[in-house]
């Protein structure tokens, strides 16, 4: 049997009522994938929220049903900051908990790339201890360039042997990149080889601002040539990951038809799900 490539998922959101209901929800329509997304103690979902018992039986129900757990840290939380980094490590804490295989975290490029890797080792070494991989997501105001210099440094150290660190590709914010405005396979051919995407946020939008359409309901509604090829350049660089659907539609059943939808497109490039 062929190893499964992509494994889509959703995500927590905070304007579900109640929070919980997207983690029902993938349980409900046999989704293979979720994310538990921390709002940093704010109005949403938190780590603190969950218990040692909850850990523990997330976990059991993520090996009962085969289902794959990321952890995506408070999108504010940075390395460089002592309250930013306990929040990361916190997020850390709860994927190692509950067999999550990888904690999400935003590269930050301000600074250069050799001051977001020395404040990332804390992180790496942290998750390398906890048994989970580190994805580094761009956020619109990165580039491709930014995460070859991060990567080539990355290669150099220890802490990321074994393929302990990776790419998270936000196809959302590389389409507002301004280097790359509504063109996000231009920045996926843009990155080296050497950046090894592990995981894929997965929304759409027109270019104007980070909307988080549901796949096939943005620009791909009409034509779907781009997920198209990002599927194939995807199957082509190696991925197996989790694609998660970062939305919490109305009605929900939204995502499963994207699932489905998604999942024919795979099979179409050559991938497997």
């Amino acid at each position: 049997m062929a190893t499964v490539q992509f494994r889509i998922g959703n995500q927590t959101a905070k304007t579900a009522q109640p929070l919980l209901r997207p983690y029902e929800f993938a349980l409900e329509k046999g989704f293979d994938a979720f994310e538990w997304v921390s709002d940093g103690r704010n109005h949403g979902w938190h780590e603190l929220q969950m218990g040692d018992a909850d850990r523990r039986r997330l976990r059991q129900t993520s090996l009962d049903r085969n289902l794959t757990f990321s952890v995506h840290a408070p999108y504010t939380a940075s390395p460089f900051t002592a309250d930013g980094l306990a929040e990361i490590l916190e997020s850390i804490e709860f994927g190692g908990a509950v067999g999550a295989t990888v904690v999400n975290v935003h590269l930050l490029a301000e600074r250069g790339a050799e001051a977001f890797v020395a404040a990332l080792t804390p992180v790496l070494k942290h998750a390398r201890a906890q048994g989970v991989k580190v994805s580094l997501e761009n956020t619109p105001q990165t580039a491709p360039e930014d995460f070859n210099a991060v990567f080539a440094r990355l290669a150099r150290m220890p802490e990321v042997a074994g393929g302990r660190v990776g790419m998270c590709l936000d196809m959302g914010h590389a389409n507002l990149c301004p280097s790359s405005r509504n063109d996000y396979l231009g920045f996926v051919d843009r990155l080296g080889t050497h950046v090894p995407i592990i995981h894929w946020h997965a929304h759409e939008n027109f270019g104007d601002r980070d909307s988080h359409l549901p796949l096939f309901t943005g620009p791909s509604a009409q034509d779907d040539a781009g997920v198209r090829g990002l599927v194939w350049r995807l199957v082509q660089r190696g991925f197996r990951g989790n694609v998660v659907l970062e939305q919490w539609p109305q009605p929900p059943e939204q995502l499963v038809q994207s699932r489905e939808r998604l999942r024919w497109l795979i099979a179409q490039m050559g991938g497997t799900v």
